[in-house]
């Protein structure tokens, strides 16, 4: 690969921003210095932001572009391939695809359309057709009967990386307020009060069956496996030393400033939604995240359920007078995600690292990506 150039940028190192170029050799990130440069063939980015490739730990993206309706299936590697556009277009040049290993309600489809989210990522990526870097999250919801199986028949999968441990049974976590659980659930499928006192009786039966001891076992093999496991929706200091003692690694979702906090003085790297941040709350009436961050509680931002969030929520929090930087921000979305996840090579523009690069313009305060490279090859 030949040397590429990139100069009149406004680049978002670590600690700092660079007014100056990055030469990239190779795929890989050779010179990051101060000033122009005047060499021939320099890509001058007319003072844009250059960032790094963004890494997304938790998006439920696919699913979407699978089940684009109610009883519509896509087909199944056409819908990774615009699963895959979209990331992109929102500067992601890693993603953990989130898979959901259970489902709360059985006709939801979701344990149904898993093995086609399988399939379809593995066919993508065998054809060498995606543009970003994916993984896999399995999302594994403990009181769901079979999720057990359902994970021993992914875990060695060479794209899995990240594991998530997650019970949404009512009354706890993130539901703690029935009222909001039923609100919820009732408008998501539909169901009619005297379906839903049944759908009721039944998560909290198959909670008290089932998640001990499904929590026991997948934690077990994924430790024997070194997968990064992530807690989710953890929301008291219980909850929090479970999951410390269990060795996870990241906090997903806390839903209590006390959650949040002992979780970072544990040493788990909590993560947050964008979408959270971008809309100054969470839609659930938990933390929000911009508190997290004026805190300096907060270590990582998920786009969840926007991709293009990742790119926007960092800018927001810079702009909101919190005392947290571009810099800092972006670390939130690249460097951070990166580190807990072992992947060195990448989240940071400096010297020996790989080309992961993301131009980005503001235009009226909106963060529009302009182009994206990965490993120093243009892909938007």
């Amino acid at each position: 690969m030949s040397e590429t150039i990139f100069t009149g940028a406004h680049i978002v190192a670590m600690d700092r921003i660079i007014d100056g170029t990055v030469v990239v050799d190779d795929g890989r990130i050779d010179v990051v210095e101060q000033g122009a440069s005047a060499a021939p063939g320099a890509l001058d980015l007319d003072g844009d932001y250059l960032l790094p490739g963004l890494i997304e730990l938790h998006t439920d993206n696919l699913e979407r572009h699978l089940a684009p309706r109610p009883g519509v299936r896509w087909p199944r590697c056409a819908a990774v391939v615009g699963h895959d556009a979209q990331v992109v277009a929102a500067g992601i040049t890693t993603v953990f695809d989130a898979i959901a290993l259970g489902e709360v309600l059985a006709t939801s489809g979701r344990v149904e359309g898993l093995q086609d989210m399988r399939e379809g990522l593995m066919q993508a990526h065998r054809a060498g057709i995606l543009k970003a870097d994916h993984r896999l999250h399995l999302r594994c919801e403990l009181s769901y009967a079979g999720v057990l199986e359902l994970f021993e028949s992914l875990m060695d999968e060479p794209l899995v990386g990240l594991v998530s441990i997650m019970d949404h049974t009512p009354g706890q976590r993130q539901f703690v307020d029935v009222a909001k659980y039923r609100s919820y659930y009732m408008k998501k499928y539909g169901l009619s009060p005297a379906e839903f006192e049944k759908f009721l009786a039944e998560r909290l039966d198959h909670s008290a069956t089932y998640s001990a001891h499904h929590r026991r076992e997948i934690v077990n093999r994924a430790r024997a496996r070194a997968l990064v496991l992530a807690s989710h929706d953890d929301g008291t200091l219980d909850h929090v030393i479970e999951s410390a003692d269990a060795g996870m690694k990241i906090a997903e979702f806390p839903t209590t400033f006390e959650a949040a906090r002992a979780s970072h003085q544990r040493g788990l790297a909590v993560l947050m939604g964008a979408p959270n941040v971008v809309l100054g709350g969470s839609h659930s009436g938990n933390i929000a995240a911009g508190d997290l961050a004026a805190a300096r509680l907060l270590d990582i931002l998920s786009s969840d359920y926007v991709p293009a969030s990742l790119v926007h929520a960092p800018f927001a929090l810079a702009e909101a007078g919190i005392g947290v930087d571009l810099p800092a921000a972006i670390r939130l979305v690249s460097y951070n995600p990166a580190q807990v996840m072992g992947l060195g090579d990448r989240g940071e523009i400096a010297a020996g690292k790989r080309a992961d690069l993301v131009r980005v313009r503001v235009v009226a305060g909106l963060p529009v990506v302009r182009e994206v490279w990965r490993e120093g090859k243009r892909i938007v």
